[in-house]
């Protein structure tokens, strides 16, 4: 099986290596998570694609700081405008689009059978958005939306692990990054040993 896991950054990389997979860097935001995306696909069309970083975890998730989990689905959260009724998504506005803005995108290839638990996020371009919806969503990143929406589009087999390093508050306060890209490695060889069993 051939597996190449995606990383925003080396420095989400710095504690991951695995024999039975490759690593590729895509960049910060959901623009370069886009277009590295398609290009990987396009030059070697690996048969899983995993996406992998860091996270911060909304208030009243179940989820806490040091936990790593598959994403079960993305939304691109500040995907919308402002008005004077406040933030309004491109997915409730009630104009004919030539083109889907959905909202909530899911990762099809998840079973439950997983051995990390799964979560919701949301893609942001500004971290800490204070407009994003948040019901249900247990995540926020910065990449996510847009790895799903082209993995989507061109029926890539892909997955989403994400440890989370921080709570998402403006309150100043530290992010737990050596702890939580460990925590990310320890996740990441877990789901390749059982995607190699399960196949």
């Amino acid at each position: 099986m051939n597996i190449t896991v995606l990383f925003p950054t080396s420095t989400e990389a710095r504690h991951f290596s695995h024999p039975a997979a490759s690593v590729a860097y895509c960049g910060v935001g959901l623009t370069r998570a886009a277009h590295a995306t398609t290009r990987l696909l396009a030059d070697s069309r690996p048969d899983v694609l995993i996406l992998a970083g860091i996270a911060g975890v909304y208030p009243g998730s179940r989820l806490q700081v040091g936990d790593t989990v598959l994403v079960a689905s993305e939304q691109e959260a500040d995907l919308g405008f402002f008005g004077k009724d406040g933030f309004r998504h491109l997915a409730d506005v009630d104009i004919d689009m030539e083109f889907d803005v959905s909202k909530v995108r899911p990762c099809p290839w998840l079973t439950g059978q997983e051995p990390l638990p799964h979560a919701h996020g949301n893609s942001l371009n500004a971290a800490m958005a204070p407009f994003a919806p948040t019901a249900g969503i247990d995540l926020e990143n910065m990449e996510g939306a847009a790895f799903f929406h082209v993995c989507l589009q061109e029926n890539q087999r892909f997955y989403e692990v994400r440890s989370i390093s921080n709570r998402v508050t403006l309150d100043e306060e530290a992010w737990d990054f050596d702890a939580s890209i460990r925590n990310l490695a320890g996740g990441l060889h877990e789901f390749i040993d059982w995607l190699l069993q399960a196949g």
